[in-house]
């Protein structure tokens, strides 16, 4: 049984980092979540979009996204009997673009946006799809 508990809102984690950084980049850990949060870079989905993006069911894809919306990484807007996921923070790509870098400094180089890429940390927003 798992006996760990979360740390309050706003209070460090063990390690001294505030708990809201540690939400974040455990968020972004978990190659599920980050293959979702990649798909909504190239803009809105469904679930069903996601579902078949990471092969995964959709009670699984929809765990994710509450975590993801959770962060304040997604958010949503209905469309009919369903709903549209997208970032809700463009500024998620510069951090992906800059890990991007950071990767390739270290000589692990790996392209986390093909689809905006290095040009990512420029990115004004323009292109996505929001509510």
């Amino acid at each position: 049984m798992n006996t760990a508990r979360a740390a309050p809102a706003g209070a460090p984690a063990p390690c001294g980092a505030p708990s809201a950084a540690v939400a974040l980049f455990r968020s972004l850990g978990d190659p599920t979540r980050l293959g979702i949060l990649l798909r909504l870079a190239e803009g809105e989905a469904r679930v069903v979009d996601l579902v078949k993006t990471v092969g995964l069911a959709q009670s699984t894809v929809s765990a994710h996204l509450s975590c993801l919306r959770d962060c304040g990484l997604v958010d949503s807007r209905a469309e009919g009997r369903s709903s549209r996921y997208f970032l809700a923070r463009p500024e998620l790509l510069d951090l992906l673009a800059s890990a991007e870098h950071l990767l390739a400094a270290t000589g692990e180089a790996v392209d986390l946006c093909p689809n905006y890429g290095h040009a990512a940390a420029g990115n004004d927003g323009e292109g996505q799809q929001h509510g």
